[in-house]
């Protein structure tokens, strides 16, 4: 009986460590601490190659070319590299367009589907930039964004930049506003994970700067090109920071079974990074561990914990009454997605059963993704995920 007492109630610390506890710590550790404002001067600025693979983004390619271009960064120490994942509507039509009409735009037409990873590989080899800006298509950048992200690279240790993602367009009859809460909360983790130890854990892959002397190939099957790459930098033993003065804007994903999508495949990319970078949880550089074990595998563990304290606390119910209230407590939760499924079809909308129901669809699609990685990943190509939705 101890025994499965002492399961739960780990079980549940590890949860509530990761999502309350070590964010609290994070926030008290890095008050009064900013980042270096050591910056290039306009003549030291570096050469810059701003990576974009795109597959079907005819919507907002033009767009987002016009975003770069309006930057206040010089244009003789910038170049663009598009690639164009075997896309069969008319975004290859308009980068030949746009091309034709601009020089520091280079595109690569390819004809068969190859993953994002893939692409940006590709992109990596024929860039000639000292600090690559890996960005999406649907991202729009601030007019100091590329200014922004470079600056941090003055100091010789820092090998990644991350923007600040702002969110636009919410709507409260699907998840924006949740997903936007969510993603503020991880910009502020990551923001004080770089003022603590400059190990932030990923970058929310939008829009990030990389040393490209620092940059790895991605494995041909990875999902998540953008955690690996991070881990690789930390792994050489360079500093990763999250930049909150570099903006970009993208819509929030407001359509549930989209983020699901999403999220599921992210899940499978996670334990990918996981298997390929697990000893960093014995690194000896200050913060990685920390950082790593406390904000990303617990999280990534979530279901299965939860599994654990549902199933225990149902054992112990038999005999303990305080354990058959929080085995009721956690069936509730559990039933909560349904309950705000049915309210939406007669157009209630309750944002705090939004915000319960949408954690465990989250974690169910993490639970989702370890199947899809333990049955094996042998190809990255992806659908990126549709915004503006209503």
């Amino acid at each position: 009986m101890i025994f499965f007492q002492v399961i739960f109630w780990v079980s549940i610390f590890l949860i509530l460590y990761s999502y309350l506890l070590f964010p609290g710590i994070l926030h008290l550790l890095a008050k009064n601490r900013s980042l270096s404002e050591e910056s290039f001067s306009p003549d030291e600025l570096p050469g810059i190659s701003v990576l974009i693979a795109a597959y079907n983004e005819q919507e907002v390619i033009g767009s987002k070319i016009e975003s770069i271009l309006a930057c206040n960064y010089p244009r003789e120490r910038l170049e663009i590299l598009v690639g164009s994942d075997a896309s069969t509507d008319r975004t290859n039509e308009i980068l030949q367009t746009l091309s034709d009409a601009q020089p520091r735009l280079r595109i690569f037409l390819f004809e068969e589907r190859r993953g994002k990873p893939g692409v940006v590989n590709q992109l990596v080899e024929e860039s000639i930039g000292e600090i690559l800006i890996v960005t999406d298509a649907n991202v729009m950048l601030d007019i100091a964004t590329l200014r922004e992200m470079v600056g941090y690279f003055k100091q010789t240790g820092t090998g990644l930049v991350d923007s600040q993602m702002i969110n636009t367009r919410l709507n409260k009859h699907g998840i924006s506003h949740q997903e936007k809460f969510y993603i503020s909360r991880e910009v502020r983790i990551k923001h004080n994970e770089s003022l603590v130890w400059g190990t932030m854990m990923g970058p929310f892959g939008g829009c990030y700067a990389v040393r490209k002397s620092l940059y790895l190939p991605v494995p041909g099957n990875f999902l998540v090109d953008d955690f690996y790459i991070n881990m690789a930098v930390l792994k050489q033993g360079y500093n990763c920071i999250s930049n909150l003065d570099a903006k970009v804007y993208e819509d929030v994903s407001n359509d549930l079974q989209e983020e699901f999508r999403r999220k599921k495949r992210i899940s499978a990319g996670n334990f990918q990074n996981l298997s390929a970078y697990g000893s960093l949880l014995f690194s000896n550089k200050p913060g990685v561990a920390i950082c790593f074990f406390s904000h990303k595998v617990i999280r990534w563990i979530v279901p299965f914990l939860v599994m654990v304290t549902l199933a225990t606390s149902i054992y112990l119910g038999m005999e303990l009454l305080i354990y058959r209230i929080l085995a009721l407590l956690q069936l509730i939760v559990l039933v909560i997605p349904f309950i705000d499924y049915l309210l939406r079809k007669i157009k209630i909308h309750s944002i705090p059963l939004r915000f319960i129901s949408h954690f465990v669809l989250m974690n169910l699609a993490l639970l989702a993704g370890f199947i899809r990685y333990i049955g094996g990943i042998k190809s990255n190509v992806w659908q990126p995920t549709r915004r503006n939705q209503v």
